[in-house]
């Protein structure tokens, strides 16, 4: 028997929100049943330009569509400055949440929106959608091969994108009052997941900020990149950047494997994804070249990865609607993780670049 379709309401009229918007209609346990803004009449344009169903609803308030009895979960692509008073309300509304990255401004303030969630038992999931993605659980494979990668030792990671004047004056990415995080947290969340998705989530032990971090006028980070250090000896490092090229790189390394790729955001083509994974490599004979070659892997999809991720949202809210379960911990906890490191690279920047040690 199928389950009634998840019923979706937006809060803000956010760029993203457009493609998450297609996500939930694409999605088969999912349905687009409001939109709300401070302005209706913008409120109404994103639904038409956006091929909202015609029943559905239009809010010229978030208020508004969180008083609504029909609204099974938000989605809500606010500034992150915003996160805090809105996932309270929605989760104090009995909403399940589905939320942009980063979370919150710090650990506090997310602990706070996940208390919210517990006691009023919604499900919380953050935007991160290359998570979903079929590829990285192909990926997650290879890196537990203990034949094929070993024990990993290091990761890279890197997401920059070159923005223009108008973006470093007028986006919301560069107002404190806004987006304080910057670049750290626009861009920098998805470096800090890919490590800690490559490392099981285990949390490293200390945090350096790299020196050369780019800050504006009003201090919100354009450019940074941090090494992170575990007791065991693992390492990895990640740069973020709103002034360098489009590049989305990880490169996970073990004691006999190396996992490489070079799109790991938004793969190049929504219908395919490819990574390199090499086993065992060395040199040939005379070293003039590797035996074995790295071998290249692609993934087809029926889905492109934010439907995967409204698709599994969806889903954990059926599961409680339907069947009483508690909400699932999984995704809070990793995405908790992501904030405390988060956290501790910007304490490094402040502290002149200082090692900062990560508590739990």
């Amino acid at each position: 028997m199928t389950h009634t379709p998840i019923r979706f309401g937006i809060i803000g009229c956010a760029d993203i929100a457009r493609k998450v918007s297609r996500a939930i209609l694409l999605a088969p346990n999912a349905t687009l049943s409001a939109v709300a803004s401070r302005s209706l009449h913008k409120a109404a344009d994103f639904a038409k330009s956006n091929g909202f169903p015609p029943e559905a609803k239009i809010y010229g308030s978030y208020e508004s569509l969180l008083d609504d009895p029909d609204i099974d979960a938000v989605y809500m692509p606010l500034p992150t400055t915003l996160h805090l008073k809105w996932a309270v309300l929605i989760a104090q509304k009995k909403k399940h949440l589905l939320t942009e990255k980063p979370v919150a401004l710090n650990v506090a303030e997310f602990d706070e929106i996940v208390r919210a969630c517990e006691e009023n038992g919604v499900q919380i999931m953050d935007g991160t959608m290359w998570m979903h993605h079929p590829r990285t659980h192909k990926m997650k494979e290879f890196l537990q091969d203990k034949q094929r990668f070993g024990q990993l030792k290091t990761v890279n990671s890197c997401f920059t994108f070159f923005t223009d004047p108008d973006f470093l004056k007028n986006d919301i990415r560069v107002k404190p009052d806004l987006d304080a995080l910057g670049a750290l947290g626009d861009a920098g969340w998805y470096g800090i997941k890919s490590i800690l998705w490559a490392a099981d989530y285990e949390l490293p032990k200390t945090v350096t900020a790299l020196r050369g971090a780019v800050l504006n006028e009003a201090g919100v980070i354009l450019d940074c990149g941090a090494s992170l250090q575990w007791e065991d000896g693992k390492k990895a490092t990640f740069h973020c950047s709103f002034l360098a090229s489009l590049t989305m790189n990880i490169t996970a390394i073990g004691t006999h494997g190396t996992l490489h790729l070079t799109d790991f955001v938004i793969p190049y083509q929504e219908q395919e994804a490819s990574y390199t994974a090499s086993a065992k490599p060395g040199f040939n004979e005379l070293v003039t070249g590797w035996e074995p070659l790295p071998s290249e892997h692609t993934v087809t999809v029926d889905l492109p990865q934010e439907v995967c991720m409204v698709r599994e949202f969806a889903t954990l809210v059926q599961n409680i609607k339907k069947k009483g379960v508690k909400p699932d911990m999984k995704w809070p906890t990793i995405s908790r993780k992501t904030q405390l490191v988060l956290d501790a690279v910007k304490a490094s920047i402040e502290k002149g670049f200082e090692p900062v040690e990560i508590v739990n």
